[in-house]
Parts: structure tokens; sequence; C-alpha cells
């Protein structure tokens, strides 16, 4: 069976920092508030001029030399990204040109904060066809652009980033024991796109408008479904929650993670958690949080690792991979 493996792993931050603190002089808000209602006490910023495709590039090219390839051996470059350099073309052929790459394909898939895991899916079902062998995949966003920074509600919530790996065609036996992806689970609600969505877009008002949220309710369907999501998974592979190592879900609220581990009976340690750090990095929270644990040595080359994520829309869905 031919499973795709990740063989890098990289990630891009702006240098901008803003604190909650430096955040409390401009916004009706505290530290104190901040982290009590999310567990945020920093976000990276992008700089005026810094470009989703900056962050997309400075990810990719980290993700390459993990990898040890250059760009003449890729097949194909995904993105996942809501928040675009321009309305077209792509952020994905913007990279590949920066990159040098003259083959394959590029193209963006929009699915919001679920973004990356719906392009694993793709790049996994593109690989397991055979239609090409290496893939890189990002996950990049400057959610700061959609922010309306007079609502404290929402403004606190979100980051800049881009996390990216690099997927090979890999030989496996078609057991649990493979490394690489071994499923993915996919689903969306249309009915719920008033929970979580933006004013404007190109045929409605010809801007982009600003992020609307409705806290409470995105809370409690986001613990609904990302928990039905990781049992999905881990039941397609008929794999019980307690033999995973590592659960790396979209960074969006602690108490999401927290509430999420509760429902299913995680033991919280397992859970990686980088919201602290980044925020809501909306398509970049899952390869962001990704890249930290492998760095940090937590995640092991033939550890089970489960991704999962959920975003406007609704749209949600899980991953589950042998690293």
């Amino acid at each position: 069976m031919i499973r795709a493996r990740v063989i890098g792993a990289g990630a891009c931050l702006p240098s901008n920092i803003v604190t909650n603190d430096e955040l409390a002089k401009t916004v009706d808000t505290s530290d104190e508030w901040i982290q009590g209602r999310t567990g945020i006490k920093q976000r990276h910023i992008a700089l005026p001029g810094e470009k989703t495709s900056d962050l997309a590039l400075g990810a990719a090219r980290a993700a390459l030399t993990d990898a040890g390839i250059d760009a003449g051996e890729l097949d194909m470059i995904i993105c996942a990204t809501t928040t675009p350099d321009e309305s077209f073309p792509a952020v994905a052929t913007i990279v590949q040109s920066r990159l040098g790459m003259h083959q394959g394909a590029a193209f963006d898939v929009q699915a919001v904060c679920s973004g990356f895991v719906y392009g694993l899916s793709v790049a996994d079902s593109l690989i397991r066809t055979g239609a090409a062998r290496t893939i890189l995949l990002i996950g990049a966003e400057t959610m700061s652009r959609l922010l309306d920074w007079n609502d404290r509600t929402t403004c606190v919530l979100f980051g800049d980033g881009a996390g990216a790996v690099v997927l090979q065609a890999h030989t496996g036996v078609g057991t649990n024991a493979d490394q690489g992806i071994l499923n993915t689970r996919l689903f969306s609600d249309g009915r719920l796109h008033d929970m979580l969505y933006t004013d404007g877009g190109v045929s409605s008002t010809q801007s982009i408008g600003k992020l609307k949220m409705q806290g409470k309710e995105v809370f409690k369907h986001a613990v609904t479904n990302l928990s039905a999501a990781i049992q999905a998974s881990a039941d397609a592979s008929n794999i019980p929650l307690s033999e995973i190592d590592w659960f790396v879900p979209h960074q969006a609220n602690q108490r999401i993670l927290d509430g999420t581990a509760k429902k299913l009976g995680i033991d919280p340690a397992r859970v990686v958690s980088t919201v602290a750090l980044h925020g809501n990095t909306s398509a970049a929270s899952v390869p962001l949080a990704l890249v930290t644990a492998v760095q940090d040595g937590r995640i092991k080359r033939g550890d089970l690792v489960l991704l999962e994520a959920m975003g406007g829309g609704f749209t949600w869905g899980a991953a589950l991979l042998r690293w």
C-alpha cells in the first residue's frame, strides 16, 4: 500500500510579537481577561508589507531543508489559507515561483481553520493514487488583516504565521504499523455560517470584510464536533484513543482544547498546546503546533499522531498518522 509519509516539517512566524499587555494599550482588555478566557499570552503579527506568501515561503524553505530535498523534487504545492495576498492567483503559485519550481502544479485550499487538515486529505489522496509522489503542504495566514481591532472579543484571539510539511510516497504493508497517513476524516455544515464568518467578500461587498464570531456557540460546537472527528478517525483505523501518543489540535482557545480532552478522557499531557504563544493562526495553527512538538522532541519517529481542527463554514476534520 502507498502511504503519504511526512519527511520534513518547518515553520515561519513574523518577528513582531504582541503581548497581551501591549494589546491592552490600544484595546479595552487586559492580560488577565485574555488569559482567563483563552489561555493566550501573546501572538505574532505581520508587519506592514509582510504577506501571507512571505510566511508561506519561509515555512516551505524550512520544511524542504528538514526533508533534505530541493524544490526541483516536488510534484505539487498545496497551500491552505483564507488570507491570500490577492484574490488571485493562489498563494501556492507565488511560493512555487519564489522557490524556483517550474514543474508540477500549485493551488490553494480554503477551509479556514480546518484548511491544513483538508489539505492533508487532498495530498494524501493524490499520493495514494499515484498522481504525485512528493507534495509540499503549507498552512499560512495573516489573520490580523481580517480583524476589527475595536472588537476585543475577536481581535485578541488571532495571530499570523505559517507551517509546512513535505509528504512523500512510501510503500507500507497496509497495517497501522505503516509510517504515514493512516486516514483522514472531513466534515462540514454550511447551516452554521452565521456563527463564524467575515462580513464582506469579492462578490458581495468588493472588500475583504471583518471577522465576526458568536463565541459561545463556536465553543459549544467546537468541543462536540472535534470530539466526534477525533473518535471517527481513531475508529477508522480501529485504534483506541489510549494508544495514540500525541494529539495536535487546532489552537483556537485553551478552553476548547481542555474541553475536548475531558470529553474524550484524553490525558491533557498528550495534547500539544501552543495557543499561549501563537494565538489562533487559523490554517497555520496545526502545522505550527506539529513543528513545535517535533522540534522539542516530544513527537518521535514511530509515534501515532492525531491532528484535528474546526473552522468557519463550519468545517472540521481529523487525520491520523504514524510519524
